[in-house]
């Protein structure tokens, strides 16, 4: 076997998780003892390397162990968990065991005190396959497939550039395991470990503060910087410009078109670096931004609907962020009205996210005319209403009357009761309901008495404007 020959090499390389290793059968338990992490840790605790588990209802797939570690191969039903970044499968109760046999995900940032340049490069991320799509990289053949899940390995692929080989001597050779990753055909828009940097905590013991009064000149610049414990922020980034640089920061809204939105979270995380990519349902929006805003070339891949974008694109506006980076869209929303004007299409249809990262890097720029609006009260009107509109930007694409009250009716009701409206089918129903019940009571008959609309100084009848 191929692992007989390459043991020595893996050992002294410090990937022991590629060779097989035979040890004592460890207690059957009822999970991990220290916490699954389940989404990215932005924190001072943030461990590099760290899965990311997620539910899976893969039961028949093997472990990743194998029989050797695994401390439930005689288990056929026994829980599981699947890593969003590196796609491995495991026992709810082996997961320990990965930290053993040395196993991590794959890097996504590195340590701020690292001043080797070994630390700092890129390698491979290899992991075992028991099954595997495309052709091996060496020889082009195609992966052996069968009906039934293998004990067998058959591939060792790299989890960040997904180049993929046999597990064979004539294919997969020595001297790749240290090899440097290129990142593979999304270079261009992953952002590399090593632009994201995790900085340590300014001490601020009796012995530091004695040697900042020896170096007060230090003690200035860094003032300056505002390096206080007080602006301290666990991680930063420093990137490299490079003209061939487009990072992409995702912005995923898993409500967003049922279940669609939580799929393409975790394919963007397969893909990319999973600190690229943020769940707007567990916030850190303006963070994000405000971390990413001095990247070069940066643009921004908006996954949900119209309001989704609305979000973004207000938030980027507080920021002030100079130059201003294009925004994509993903529809996963009902009306998608945005997306289908910036020619995104009325929908996602389970296109691969691939195909969707190469239009968003070769994509062309336009710019989308936002309104600002200022209310102002009418003299000849009583002093009743409201002093303040939900809203005031909108972007060109707005509508006035009946259509626009039943975009508004339904945004109402899924925010009051989200659970009723978990699938796109579903929500084009109540839509076709909301207006036909609208178009029979007319709520909107009289709009153009109340809404006088004025371009470019000179007023316009809104009958005519609002066809």
């Amino acid at each position: 076997m191929m692992w007989v020959f390459f043991r020595k090499a893996i050992s002294r390389s410090g990937l022991q998780h590629l060779a097989p290793v035979h040890k004592p059968m460890t207690p059957i338990t009822n999970g991990p003892s220290k916490e699954m992490r389940t989404s990215v840790d932005w924190t001072e605790t943030a461990v590099n390397g760290e899965h990311l588990w997620l539910e899976t209802s893969c039961s028949g797939e093997l472990c990743y162990l194998g029989e050797d570690t695994c401390v439930l191969k005689t288990a056929k039903s026994a829980p599981r968990r699947k890593c969003a970044a590196c796609k491995i499968v495991v026992h709810t109760a082996c997961i320990e065991q990965l930290d053993k046999i040395n196993f991590h995900c794959k890097p996504t940032f590195r340590e701020g005190g690292s001043r080797c340049l070994r630390d700092n490069m890129l390698r491979h991320h290899w992991v075992h396959r028991r099954r595997q799509e495309g052709k091996c990289r060496q020889c082009g053949k195609s992966f052996q497939q069968k009906f039934f899940h293998s004990k067998e390995i058959v591939a060792i692929s790299c989890s960040w550039c997904k180049q993929a080989f046999h597990n064979k001597v004539t294919c997969f050779q020595l001297h790749q395991i240290e090899e440097l990753c290129s990142l593979g055909a999304h270079a261009g828009v992953i952002v590399p470990p090593s632009w994201i940097i995790k900085v340590r905590k300014p001490q601020s013991s009796f012995k530091n503060s004695t040697r900042r009064k020896k170096r007060t000149s230090f003690k200035r610049r860094t003032s300056k910087k505002g390096t206080d414990e007080s602006k301290w922020r666990p991680f930063m980034l420093k990137p490299l410009p490079s003209p061939l640089m487009k990072p992409v920061l995702v912005f995923v809204n898993p409500k967003s078109g049922g279940n669609q939105g939580t799929k393409v979270l975790q394919m963007f995380m397969w893909i990319l670096n999973p600190r690229q990519v943020f769940d707007l349902s567990q916030g850190g929006l303006r963070e994000a931004l405000e971390l990413y805003r001095k990247v070069p070339n940066l643009r921004i891949l908006a996954c949900g609907g119209d309001g989704t974008v609305g979000w973004i694109l207000s938030a980027l506006d507080e920021l002030g962020m100079t130059p201003h980076p294009p925004v994509a869209v993903l529809p996963l929303g009902t009306g998608n009205d945005l997306a289908r004007t910036l020619n995104w299409g009325g929908g996602y249809t389970d296109e691969p996210v691939s195909k969707v990262l190469c239009q968003v890097e070769d994509g062309s720029v336009v710019q989308l005319d936002r309104w600002n609006l200022q209310v102002e009260r009418s003299p000849a009107q009583p002093e009743e209403g409201t002093q303040k509109l939900p809203l005031n930007v909108f972007n060109n694409y707005f509508s006035l009357g009946f259509d626009a009250h039943v975009t508004l009716e339904f945004h109402e009701s899924r925010e009051a009761n989200p659970e009723k409206f978990n699938s796109r089918f579903r929500n084009k129903m109540f839509y076709a309901g909301a207006a036909f019940s609208d178009f029979l009571q007319r709520s909107s008959r009289d709009l153009s008495k109340h809404v006088r609309v004025v371009v470019s100084a000179s007023h316009t009848h809104t009958r005519t404007a609002c066809k």
